[in-house]
């Protein structure tokens, strides 16, 4: 038995650091929501000031957005050319996304500092993306609402976590490049 762990000692190690990590950071992301959810704040402030930055964007685009809180469904309607466009909950916000992207970098973390620079990068750079994807969803959407199953539910999911994809690509090959050396 003793051997086994030897042999697959950074396995194990990858393993038990994304899950604790992963764990950790979503119970800390629970508290956060059940937080936000008893101090009154709708929807909670990520998810708020999300939409917020998509409805900017899409202002700076000529589309005139309004923004509205939905209390029934817990999010904020997002509304353009005075239709009803999309309700952007929590699950909008790419935490979710930002947690799995963070879990995996501090599995393989090497240096500190490296591990740090990546880490805000990468959560930076989902984040950006992900208003990007929600702002493009939205013009989508106005455009060709019949393909709202494929757009919502495919295609923009795709960008997001292809996004993490890519930058967990990018990540080992920095580490594979330095030990290469």
């Amino acid at each position: 038995m003793k051997e086994l762990f030897q042999k697959y000692k950074s396995v194990i190690k990858f393993i038990l650091l994304f899950l604790g990590t992963y764990l950790l950071l979503s119970a800390a992301y629970a508290f956060y929501l059940k937080l936000s959810v008893s101090s009154g704040y709708h929807p909670d402030y990520v998810t708020n000031l999300v939409a917020r930055q998509c409805a900017t964007v899409l202002d700076a685009l000529g589309y005139n957005p309004v923004l509205e809180a939905n209390t029934v469904r817990k999010g904020m309607f997002l509304i353009i050319q005075n239709k009803y466009a999309v309700n952007i909950v929590e699950g909008c916000n790419a935490v979710s996304v930002i947690i799995l992207f963070i879990s995996f970098i501090i599995s393989f973390a090497e240096g500190f500092k490296k591990t740090v620079l990546f880490l805000l990068a990468g959560a930076v750079l989902i984040y950006v993306v992900n208003v990007l994807r929600i702002v493009f969803l939205v013009i989508a959407l106005g455009k060709y609402p019949g393909y709202q199953d494929v757009l919502h539910a495919v295609l923009f999911p795709a960008i997001i976590y292809g996004m993490v994809f890519i930058l967990w690509i990018v990540w080992v090959k920095m580490l594979d490049t330095k030990s290469a050396k």
